[in-house]
């Protein structure tokens, strides 16, 4: 592992320690637990981006029909 120095304002170190203390670790520990999760999120997501992206598209409607009107959509006479 490395070591780095990071900076942060004086209540936001009050409440990492606090933070920390109530977990049973350091405040570096805690720094790197957040980051690593932040990390691993950020793999899932982009990892599932990647698979959707990669599909190809679906058509929605068939051959020769139309899409709804506005008017067949929402001017419904049984709604008013």
């Amino acid at each position: 592992m490395k070591n780095v120095t990071v900076t942060l304002d004086e209540k936001v170190l009050a409440w990492a320690r606090v933070h920390a203390a109530q977990r049973g670790m350091s405040v570096s520990r805690l720094i790197s637990e957040a980051l690593t999760a932040r990390m691993r999120e950020l793999k899932d997501y982009n990892e599932a981006m990647r698979r959707y992206l990669s599909k190809k598209p679906v058509k929605l409607k068939p051959a020769g029909e139309h899409y709804p009107t506005r008017g067949e959509l929402y001017d419904r006479p049984g709604i008013r």
